[in-house]
């Protein structure tokens, strides 16, 4: 009895299987109703009462060896299973990945940089993140003047002289306190206003303003600036007007319209239905600015002028919802790949 166990027990430790159906041949063989193991079991009755005991245990250590045999073959079969498992299926066409393209408005922000770039203007930047002086108070904005108002513009909590600067113009004023004129540059970047999401309103939106300052600079070189930087834009047969209007930083101040190219001049809801919409900004910069920035407004003049990014855009494009470009749909994207 002793050396059939032994047997056994030597048979199952060198036991392998290279499938499933081999490993349950070899559990019916032992560990069945009718296998090895159970009927040396039942021979036990026969075995010397003296030496019961001992092959007991030789019989309980056979089925343990035989159990963890197959739970062990098991086990290595099922994770061999899950490796070979794939949640692709290999028969389907493949699935591109789709590349990006420039966002319009990044488009539409190099082109505007080009076109006053050819004019000899200059590029400059400063933070999204701005001092009252640099913000309201060297643009000569009054005390009580609306933008001041929490419903108006971001302030930081914790500072009430410290918000998301509403404007470009910023950037302006760093410029001119820390040049000597001639001036002639231009400041692209984001701005941050308290406003209603809308069609046509965003509380974060793009600007571009432009700024030249020099000896003798007349209203008349503001103009023929903006002729050519509209009819660069939008092309030769845009047509354009002035319309007297007030900013705290220029005197005289004026707005720009140009045609609408949407509807044709014939009405649409971007130009509310005049034929013309407001571009831009601009104006003779006002000599109390000039003066704030160290600047003789006796020797010096000057011009400025800002404009919305988005704006620009939807007219070029013709793009009649301004929230699209804050949705980041593929489907919008896409239309501008083949832009410059």
């Amino acid at each position: 009895m002793k050396e059939k166990i032994k047997q056994y027990l030597e048979e199952i430790n060198s036991f392998s299987a290279d499938n499933a159906e081999q490993l349950e041949q070899f559990r019916i063989k032992y560990l069945s109703k009718k296998g090895i193991i159970t009927e040396l079991f039942s021979e036990i009755k026969n075995v010397d009462k003296e030496y019961r005991k001992e092959i007991g245990l030789l019989l309980n250590e056979l089925k343990k060896s035989s159990q963890e045999k197959i739970n062990l073959l098991k086990q290595k079969f099922e994770i061999s299973q899950e490796k070979g498992k794939s949640d692709l299926d290999l028969t389907l066409p493949a699935d591109f990945v789709q590349l990006g393209s420039r966002h319009p408005l990044s488009i539409v922000r190099n082109e505007i940089n080009k076109i006053f770039s050819r004019i000899g203007f200059t590029i400059a930047e400063g933070p999204e993140i701005e001092d009252d002086w640099h913000n309201f108070t060297a643009l000569n904005f009054p005390e009580e003047h609306p933008a001041r108002d929490m419903q108006d513009t971001f302030f930081i909590e914790k500072n009430p002289d410290i918000a998301l600067r509403t404007h470009t113009s910023s950037v302006q004023i760093r410029v001119m306190e820390n040049n000597k004129p001639p001036i002639r540059s231009i400041f692209p970047g984001r701005v941050f206003r308290n406003e209603a999401i809308s069609a046509r309103a965003h509380c974060i939106f793009h600007q571009v303003e432009g700024l030249y300052i020099d000896k003798n600079v007349s209203f008349a070189d503001l103009k023929q600036t903006l002729y050519y930087f509209a009819k660069e834009l939008f092309g030769e047969d845009t047509k354009t007007r002035f319309r007297p209007s007030y900013f705290p930083f220029t005197e005289p101040s004026a707005e720009m319209d140009i045609s609408c190219n949407i509807c044709g001049g014939s009405g649409c809801n971007i130009c509310k239905y005049t034929g013309w919409v407001e571009i831009l900004g601009c104006g003779m910069v006002d000599p109390n600015v000039l003066e704030n920035c160290n600047i003789d407004s006796k020797e010096y003049t000057g011009f400025a002028f800002g404009m919305g990014i988005e704006r620009i855009t939807m007219l070029k494009y013709q793009i009649k919802d301004l929230r699209l470009f804050f949705e980041n749909d593929i489907r919008f994207l896409k239309q501008f790949e083949g832009a410059i």
